[in-house]
C-alpha cells in the first residue's frame, strides 16, 4: 500500500525507522527489533542509508526482503550522495518490479570528511530535483521528503528554507517526515509556517527518546543544530545511572507523543536506532499497544 493512501485512510499513523545492519550480529538485532515491534502493526517502516550512501546495497536488499517476506509497508531511503541519475533509475526500476512502491527522497549528508554537498556528474543538485525525477519516471510511486522544525543545519535563512521545502512538495512529494526535536512548540510553529507557505501535504513529527548520554551526544552529531530544552537537561542531570537516564528520556518522549496526539497530528514517526524496547515502553505508557496475529518471518 502507498503511504499516501495510509495517511488518507488512518489517523493517527505510527511508523518506525530502522537502519540497515553492517554485520551478521547487527542483522540479527535488527530482525529481533522488527519482530518485537510488528505486533504493534506499524503503519509503515522506513529503512535508511548509512552516511554518504555507504549502505545503499544493504538498504536495497533489506527493503526487498522485508517487502517480500513480511506483511509490512516498507519505505526505502534514497539519497543523491554519490549517485547518478542512472544509478537511481536502476534502483527505482528494481524496486518497482518487486512492488516496492514507497520512497523517501533525500539529498543526503556529505560523505565522511566532506563539509559540503557536491553533486556528482549526471547527479541531482538537491532533493527537489530527485523528487521531480522519480515522479517523472515512476509517477505511481509515493515519495516522502524530510523537514526540519529547528531549521536545516546548512541554512541560515529560514524563509528561503521554506521555499526549498515548497519546491520539494511542488515537485511531487506526497508527505513530510521531520527531523527529531525535543520541544513540540518547534514542531507546531513549523507546521504553521508550512501552512503559510502553501504546503498542504501531511507532516509527520519525528520522535527519538534519549536513552543514554552517549546517544544524546550522537544525536547532536547526526542532527546538527538539535536543541535540548533546559528542562530536559535538568531532568537528565539529576539521574545517577544509565537506567534512570533512559527512563527520563523515554518519559520525555512519551509526553511529547501524548501532546502531539492531543493536537491531532496526522501521525508519529519513531526513530528506533534499531532498538525496540523504548518504543514499546512509549506504546505501553500511552495505551497504544494492540494485539495482532504473530509476526511471520
Amino acid at each position: 500500500m502507498l503511504v499516501s493512501e495510509i495517511l488518507n485512510k488512518n489517523r493517527p499513523t505510527f511508523s518506525f525507522e530502522f537502519f540497515p545492519p553492517k554485520n551478521a550480529e547487527a542483522s540479527e538485532e535488527l530482525y529481533q527489533s522488527i519482530r518485537m515491534l510488528a505486533p504493534l502493526e506499524p503503519s509503515f517502516v522506513t529503512i535508511t542509508y548509512g552516511a554518504g550512501g555507504t549502505t545503499r546495497e544493504l538498504t536495497r536488499d533489506l527493503v526487498m526482503r522485508l517487502q517480500r517476506d513480511n506483511q509490512l509497508t516498507v519505505v526505502s531511503h534514497l539519497t543523491a550522495i554519490n549517485a547518478t541519475k542512472d544509478d537511481i533509475y536502476s534502483i527505482l526500476q528494481k524496486y518497482h518490479d518487486n512492488n516496492v512502491m514507497n520512497i523517501m527522497a533525500l539529498r543526503g549528508d556529505p560523505p565522511r570528511g566532506a563539509t559540503t554537498f557536491v553533486p556528482c556528474e549526471n547527479g541531482f543538485c538537491n532533493a527537489a530535483d530527485m523528487v521531480g525525477f522519480i515522479k517523472n519516471k515512476f509517477p505511481d510511486l509515493c515519495v516522502g521528503v524530510a523537514g526540519y522544525p529547528e531549521g536545516h543545519p546548512e541554512s541560515r535563512n529560514r524563509l528561503v528554507e521554506m521555499d526549498h521545502l515548497k519546491e520539494k512538495v511542488d515537485a511531487g512529494a506526497d508527505y513530510i517526515i521531520t527531523q527529531l526535536f525535543f520541544d513540540n512548540h518547534d514542531f507546531f510553529d513549523y507546521k504553521e509556517r508550512c501552512e503559510l507557505a502553501g504546503i498542504r501535504v501531511p507532516i509527520l513529527p519525528g520522535i527519538l527518546p534519549i536513552t543514554s548520554h552517549k546517544s544524546m551526544m550522537r544525536m547532536s552529531d547526526l542532527a546538527a543544530g538539535v536543541r535540548f530544552p533546559a528542562r530536559l537537561l535538568k531532568a537528565l542531570s539529576r539521574t545517577e545511572d544509565d537506567e534512570t537516564f533512559a527512563r527520563v528520556g523515554v518519559h520525555w518522549a512519551t509526553q511529547q507523543v501524548l501532546d502531539l496526539l492531543h493536537n491531532d497530528v496526522r501521525g508519529v514517526h519513531f526513530y528506533t536506532f534499531n532498538k525496540s524496547r523504548y518504543t514499546l515502553s512509549i506504546y505501553d505508557s500511552l495505551g497504544l499497544r494492540t494485539i495482532s496475529k504473530p509476526f511471520q518471518s
